[in-house]
């Protein structure tokens, strides 16, 4: 029996039920079973400041999780970008990668913002509410536009800063936590440094990537339970804040969900094509980041993933994604802080009577397009939102209108920010002649983080191309998209 022959019995061998080995069929199981547990743990009764047990239990269960992939940011980000600028000795165009990085945020965030006037001006979302007017209660907190030199100015070597708050038992609670910003701006540094350095270097860099690879089997072994973390986060999720919301503020959330899909089923799809690219093996390679960023509704949590899937599934080279996933964590934000932004602004002033001028217009669309920049690394939707309102000089009180239904919203908002992560490194990538074609267009197989899928993938490509080769035909594009959807081999 020849080599191929038996690579291909081998392959049938160990060939599994696609709802066992599809990683996003698992996800997608967990999502199912997570609101039959979420409505049980509801019907239980209980609320958020005594739930029953179940709702504990997912809770906990659901922020463990997200903790395991947060704890993995900084040491990752740390070294794929160390790692990475050390690997850009051989680019000759690396500031010409950042320039398109950077245009293509601003590129699609523009389309994003003027989607959400169109939608939030017909839809008129703040003139349909039940919410009533007391519900009005201006956040704590507040974007501004000096928060970006706050943000990128290290305060420590690892971009840490802490929060101390009195507890219930009467002690005093510190809380740690990171800037990814201020982590990325420190990378950077360092390899810049390392690399002018040079041989001396050499040492350090060696340890950078072998901490690197360590880093992603740990990352992997984490990204192998999200079907767990998925299930526990949707029925927190259903549990604590079920959908009773959605009758005052029903048509906001409609508004919300038409411009988060038409940004993700067709403004995205059109920016793939007219870049020569499958847009079906964009949503294929893209879709397991975005089903745990809908869970998780954290950005950064999922940026492991989005890495990964990124380079893995979409083709873009480590050495450029490592760069560019980051960076759009923190400041590329097309649902949070592109969409939203725009459609709740025109939802506060509608609710308060107040007609827009064509300037205020304008000011949404500066903002969201370069705004983000400005909330860095501490973005979220509603900072980013009271920037906006304040910029407008609309009442900040219009914040406290939307908090019922935050939850359900942000779910959306983060799977549209995971996609659009992905997406700007695809096309640049694409566009500098860089993007690895033979892995954008192959079958998905296996578990993102899974070096022996490659290994499959890369065999069954193969066996694949030689069969087509018997056949006298060829191995394309669209073969390779009918693949997709094949059982995979594990």
């Amino acid at each position: 029996m020849s080599a191929t022959a038996e690579t291909a019995e081998k392959t049938r061998t160990r060939r599994l039920p696609r709802w066992m080995t599809s990683f996003g069929n698992q996800i997608l199981a967990a999502l199912v079973v997570g609101l039959g547990v979420g409505f049980i743990a509801r019907s239980m009764g209980g609320d958020q400041d005594d739930p029953n047990w179940l709702t504990t239990t997912v809770s906990e269960v659901g922020g463990v999780y997200v903790s395991l992939l947060t704890a993995a940011v900084v040491p990752l980000v740390f070294t794929a970008v160390v790692t990475s600028i050390a690997q850009l000795r051989q680019v000759t165009n690396a500031a010409r990668l950042a320039g398109q990085t950077l245009l293509w945020f601003a590129i699609t965030a523009f389309i994003a913002v003027l989607l959400g006037l169109a939608i939030g001006t017909i839809g008129r979302p703040g003139q349909h509410t039940g919410v009533e007017a007391d519900a009005a209660a201006a956040p704590s907190s507040q974007g501004s536009w000096l928060g970006f030199l706050d943000s990128i100015v290290p305060a420590n070597f690892m971009g840490l800063t802490a929060e101390s708050s009195p507890a219930s038992s009467g002690a005093v609670e510190t809380d740690l936590t990171f800037n990814v910003l201020q982590i990325l701006v420190i990378s950077i540094a360092i390899g810049i440094a390392a690399m002018m350095i040079g041989p001396k270097a050499e040492p350090f860099l060696d340890v950078t990537s072998a901490m690197l690879a360590i880093i992603q089997k740990v990352l992997w072994w984490i990204i192998r339970l999200a079907p767990i973390g998925t299930l526990a986060l949707i029925a927190r999720a259903v549990a604590t804040y079920g959908w009773d919301a959605l009758s005052s503020l029903g048509i906001f959330v409609l508004c919300m969900y038409v411009g988060l899909a038409l940004v993700f089923l067709v403004v995205y799809p059109i920016l793939v094509r007219s870049n020569g690219l499958a847009a079906k093996q964009y949503f294929t390679g893209v879709w397991p980041a975005v089903q745990l960023g809908f869970v998780s509704r954290s950005s950064v949590g999922t940026m492991p993933l989005t890495q990964r899937v990124t380079e893995r599934n979409l083709g873009v080279p480590r050495s450029y994604a490592s760069f560019a996933v980051p960076l759009g964590a923190v400041t590329k934000m097309d649902g949070c802080a592109a969409l939203y932004p725009a459609i709740a602004a025109l939802f506060v002033a509608q609710f308060f009577g107040l007609d827009m001028s064509i300037t205020q217009y304008v000011l949404v669309v500066f903002v969201s397009v370069i705004g983000s920049a400005a909330t860095a690394g501490t973005t979220g939707a509603t900072v980013m939102l009271t920037l906006t309102l304040s910029t407008l000089g609309l009442p900040l009180e219009g914040v406290g209108l939307l908090l019922a239904v935050e939850p359900i919203v942000d779910m959306g908002r983060t799977a549209l920010n995971v996609a659009g992560q992905a997406l700007v490194p695809t096309i640049v990538a694409k566009r500098e002649g860089i993007l690895d074609h033979e892995l954008y267009s192959s079958r998905r197989t296996g578990l993102p983080f899974d070096d022996e899928a490659e290994e499959d993938s890369e065999e069954l490509a193969t066996d694949s191309s030689e069969d087509a080769a018997d056949s006298g035909g060829s191995w394309d594009a669209a073969d390779a998209v009918e693949a997709a959807e094949a059982p995979a081999a594990r």
